[in-house]
């Protein structure tokens, strides 16, 4: 697709043809740059743009999207390259184009914006219409290119909103009515929230007959099911711990998941997890990892452990570049979406035409069969586990697979996601050793890349110096890799460069009790972890974490303050702030920390992995017994790995008896 597009770009050049370019062709985000030829005349986020639009006394059309999202690309296909719009829009507007992934916390203004004004979260494409001194008077997502029973359309939309601008009383009660800001009086009263309040607010978010979250779509919301595991060991619940590796075995055999390549999409669009959406995002595959990793260090499923081998070698084909990763890969594909990962029934076929087990294979995935996208199959498996030939099966269809091109890839290289990618790869060392020393070797590139003058980055693109300063989400995920890589090495100076990127993260995002998304500290960090988890929790969970690797009360006393001020708003929604949740059960129930010399630790790593008690850390000291202890007391001491688990369990009531 893109070679047909150059030649038909230097065919039209040659031939005296006006390609028409914009300000975006010298941007390097590669969602900028896929609008660089529309005929919009789009300027990127810069004071030059809003210095402009207070010269020329125009209003600002922007419009926040990313590389592989979907409605971004048919809102483009339709409307910014159709002329007309296009001439409306340079006509009444000037036209800001922001990639949300590059400016995370200039999309969380506005979608808090969005929120506040529909009461409910929005989503990409967001689109907005605002003052040059940026006062929003209409926001929306997807607009078509002309009035639909849904939407407004923009060939009637752009000259109301022009007349709106020029009615300066209108534009001012559509200000205040879009900006207003529903206060609600928080009448709770704050209690110590008891272990049994999460597990019923787990409980009743969890679908058990749709097996999720969702409500019309499925997002693999990795926090809340991390969380659910995590109150399954707390309260030695056998039946959350059952949920658990129900939902893993549903994503894992279901359309969620490329059961040829590897890899998770980002969500499936119906409640059954049997159709995806099907962009893979960086972040989804970082999140999820940890997740099969510790189901398999429980369950010793061998499907749980193919999902981490699969999905870190997809990573490794398709996104990996110099020790580091790509963002994203995009839903379309040349002959629509999803045509690169889904099959017609004839080449389901001719795949297992070979197939000693092909009844048990046909039997396993069911209606599916039959063409469940367009009369085109994307694999789901009716069963618990893979049937027998999956992998002759598996085989066949990679050869299939091979003849068709691969979908566009976002080369933007994410600080954040690379970190939480690394993270998971020295946690899926339990499997196999491998994996640790790949994660040593990425964190170093990213590093080398990223920390320039002892300050962190946000993000670049091959071949490009980094130029935008570290959000919160890059420093709360590079240190959870650092603190992640101490934990397999027991590196001092991996904590070390963890505690002085937590200074310096406090100093530059944390004001007067609050933490925000961005050095400017116009955002605060929210708690959201439905795409990925949220950095202020994952921040929160950090401190936590050091506070217990230095033994200091210090620590302790700042995420205890950290917590305590968003006491209320947890205590508003429990499980639906997972990972906050998760924080607050690690400093309510306190951190365990296993001591002993390197050589006992690592001759017992995946015994220690296996003890029910999620929020056990490891720490090198020069013991020859192992010791465990809180942050403030020790409480046994043994040479006797077995003495020190039963103590555990004894200690936290906990039930070793839990298995799948």
């Amino acid at each position: 697709m893109k070679i047909i597009f150059v030649t038909l770009f230097l065919s039209l050049t040659l031939l005296g043809a006006q390609v028409p370019t914009n300000e975006l062709a010298s941007e390097t985000s590669p969602y900028l740059l896929q609008h660089a030829h529309n005929p919009v005349h789009w300027m990127a986020w810069h004071k030059k743009a809003f210095e402009r639009a207070k010269k020329e006394n125009k209003p600002i059309f922007l419009s926040i999207g990313y590389s592989t999202c979907h409605w971004c690309h048919v809102m483009e296909e339709e409307s910014f390259t159709n002329k007309k719009i296009a001439a409306l829009l340079n006509k009444y507007f000037i036209c800001i184009a922001v990639d949300r992934e590059e400016l995370p916390q200039i999309d969380a203004l506005y979608q808090n914006i969005y929120k506040n004004y529909k009461g409910h979260s929005g989503g990409w494409p967001l689109n907005l219409f605002m003052t040059p001194q940026k006062k929003v008077f209409y926001i929306t997502n997807y607009i078509p290119p002309k009035r639909e029973s849904y939407a407004q359309g923009f060939n009637t939309l752009l000259p109301k909103l022009h007349q709106l601008y020029l009615n300066k009383k209108k534009l001012t009660l559509k200000i205040k009515e879009l900006t207003h800001v529903r206060i609600k009086v928080d009448e709770t009263k704050k209690k110590e929230l008891q272990l049994s309040d999460f597990i019923a607010s787990m409980k009743k978010i969890y679908d058990k007959d749709y097996l999720g979250f969702g409500h019309s779509k499925q997002f693999p919301e990795a926090s809340k099911t991390a969380l659910m595991l995590d109150l399954a060991e707390l309260g030695s619940n056998a039946t959350l711990q059952k949920d658990y590796f129900t939902l893993l075995d549903t994503m894992a055999l279901h359309g969620l998941y490329d059961q040829v390549e590897g890899g998770f999409f980002r969500y499936s669009v119906d409640l059954e997890w049997e159709i995806p959406h099907f962009e893979k995002m960086l972040y989804t595959q970082a999140e999820l990892l940890p997740l099969y990793v510790r189901g398999y260090a429980l369950s010793d499923k061998k499907l749980y452990k193919s999902v981490v081998t699969e999905t870190i070698s997809m990573l490794q084909k398709r996104f990996a570049w110099h020790h580091l990763y790509w963002s994203a890969s995009d839903a379309d594909s040349k002959n629509g979406e999803g045509t690169y990962f889904t099959f017609t029934p004839q080449e389901i076929t001719k795949a297992l035409k070979y197939n000693v087990h092909e009844d048990a294979v046909r039997e396993a995935l069911g209606f599916s069969l039959e063409g469940n996208i367009d009369n085109r199959v994307q694999l789901n498996f009716d069963t618990d586990t893979r049937p027998k030939g999956f992998k002759h099966f598996q085989r066949a269809l990679r050869e299939i697979r091979a003849k068709r091109s691969y979908p566009f890839i976002d080369k933007k290289i994410n600080t954040a996601w690379n970190a939480m990618t690394i993270e998971a790869l020295y946690k899926s060392a339990y499997i196999d050793k491998k994996y640790a020393k790949m994660a040593d070797e990425n964190l170093k590139a990213l590093g080398n890349l990223m920390l320039r003058q002892r300050e962190l980055y946000h993000q670049t693109v091959p071949q490009h110096v980094p130029t935008q300063k570290g959000l919160l989400e890059d420093y709360a995920f590079f240190i959870g890799a650092l603190i992640a890589s101490y934990e397999n090495s027991y590196d001092n100076a991996k904590l070390f460069e963890a505690e002085y990127l937590l200074s310096q993260a406090k100093e530059k995002f944390y004001a007067n009790g609050l933490w925000y998304l961005s050095e400017a500290k116009q955002v605060k960090a929210g708690l959201n972890d439905k795409y990925y988890t949220s950095a202020l929790s994952k921040m929160i969970q950090n401190i936590i974490h050091i506070a217990a690797l230095k033994e200091s009360l210090r620590y302790d006393k700042f995420a205890q303050k950290s917590l305590d001020a968003l006491h209320n708003e947890l205590q508003n929604k429990l499980a639906d702030a997972p990972a906050l949740a998760r924080a607050y059960l690690m400093q309510r129930y306190g951190v365990v920390l296993l001591k002993s010399k390197r050589f006992n630790l690592a001759k017992s790593y995946k015994t220690i992995e296996k003890i029910p008690y999620p929020y056990l850390f490891t720490l090198n000291k020069n013991y020859n017994d192992y010791l465990v202890c809180t942050i403030r007391q020790c409480f046994s001491k043994s040479p006797d790995l077995n003495k020190i688990i039963d103590d555990i369990r004894k200690r936290y009531s906990l039930s070793l008896s839990l298995s799948h």
